[in-house]
């Protein structure tokens, strides 16, 4: 039998922080971190999935309901991705796949992503004859994610996945979002990208992740509607005192940093069009403070004593400040609570600032980024 090669890249967050599950606006790019398998097509209908450093995980495709006792696991994404395949008239059948990743669990760059997007172009290019586009493997892949992996993720990881380079993207309708491709061009302006992995633990969030999506749609509700994009900013602030009193202050805020982030996206995204670096980062900072004092996923009100992410941008703030470093930026990464934060460094100060953060959280602690033009990929 033939064997042939996938490929599917990890994604950072450039912009909207915690939007899109309720249809608003991001800009995501992938990266060159990548999850990578050689695949061997079988007709018994059962995939073998063996990745290096994770347990091999095998799952017959006759049964593809999902089952609680898998939730959270390999398992689950493979049965739920072939589960969603069979639902849209898609087919599917067995396989065996060697892999390896080098986009890490927790590192706030979207492994679990990557992996359905592998998954999905492996299903896609071995039985489908190359008829999904990428925004209806990204679909598949949130669906798996929701229903069967038990995250309640939004739609941005696995688009930023599949289709590649960097795109801003508008959730209104979410089944059709709107996507357009940006030039992102940071190192030619003097700068690299960077994640810094504060070592925390992402095992006992599932609430804090949850709670965001809830108390945004709570808001919307309030004015019955289903998901915050079908109100405006400014209706959320006329009826602010009756929203605070009816859902409390967290909801409110959660709210209003919605509406904020939306319109930080779309200045974000003309910036990169003008190559405005400076008006771009500038509104990367704002949608940090955002992050830390309306949406409150800096850290988990649960776990007070772990603050890995208030301490990563604290000590990059300080660096800034001890290195006369004016045009900079950092923000949290991803969902937050714990993981990783994102630093915009000039070159020249790459090493110094590699030098501060790693003596606090560790070597390896700093990943550059690049950012990888293509999605997820069946390799030639």
């Amino acid at each position: 039998m033939i064997k042939r090669k996938f490929s599917a890249p990890g994604r950072t967050e450039l912009a909207g922080n915690h939007t899109d599950h309720n249809n608003g606006k991001v800009i995501a790019a992938a990266i060159q971190l990548e999850n990578i398998a050689t695949v061997q097509k079988t007709d018994d209908n059962i995939v073998y999935f063996c990745s290096t450093g994770f347990s091999d995980a095998k799952v017959n495709l006759n049964n593809i309901d999902a089952d609680p006792k898998e939730t959270g696991t390999t398992e689950a994404l493979i049965r739920g991705i072939a589960a969603e395949f069979v639902n849209r008239g898609r087919k599917i059948g067995g396989f065996t796949a060697n892999a390896v990743s080098t986009v890490l669990p927790g590192s706030g760059l979207s492994s679990s992503a990557a992996l359905e997007m592998l998954l999905c172009r492996i299903f896609e290019s071995l039985y489908n004859d190359g008829s999904l586009d990428a925004v209806e493997m990204a679909q598949i892949g949130q669906t798996a994610e929701n229903l069967y992996f038990g995250k309640p993720c939004g739609l941005m990881d696995q688009l930023a996945c599949s289709v590649g380079g960097t795109i801003a993207i508008d959730f209104k309708d979410s089944k059709q979002p709107q996507i357009k491709k940006i030039n992102f061009d940071l190192a030619g302006a003097g700068y690299i990208l960077c994640v810094v992995n504060t070592g925390g633990s992402h095992a006992d969030l599932t609430a804090d992740y949850a709670a965001v999506p809830q108390e945004m749609k709570k808001a919307a509700a309030f004015f019955g509607k289903s998901v915050l994009r079908e109100i405006d900013k400014q209706t959320l602030l006329d009826n602010a005192a009756e929203v605070r009193k009816t859902l409390g202050d967290r909801a409110f805020l959660r709210a209003l940093h919605f509406f904020n982030e939306n319109e930080r996206v779309d200045a974000m995204t003309s910036a990169l069009e003008k190559k405005d670096l400076p008006a771009y980062l500038e509104n990367v900072n704002e949608s940090g403070d955002s992050s830390w004092q309306l949406l409150q996923n800096v850290f988990s009100p649960y776990q007070p004593q772990e603050q890995g992410i208030a301490a990563a941008l604290a000590l990059t703030k300080n660096f800034f400040k001890k290195q006369s470093l004016n045009k900079t930026a950092c923000r949290v990464h991803g969902g937050g609570f714990a993981g990783t934060i994102q630093t915009y460094i000039p070159l020249d100060a790459m090493d110094k600032y590699r030098a501060c953060i790693e003596s606090v959280f560790g070597e390896g602690a700093v990943t550059p980024l690049q950012i990888r033009q293509t999605g997820a990929i069946e390799v030639n």
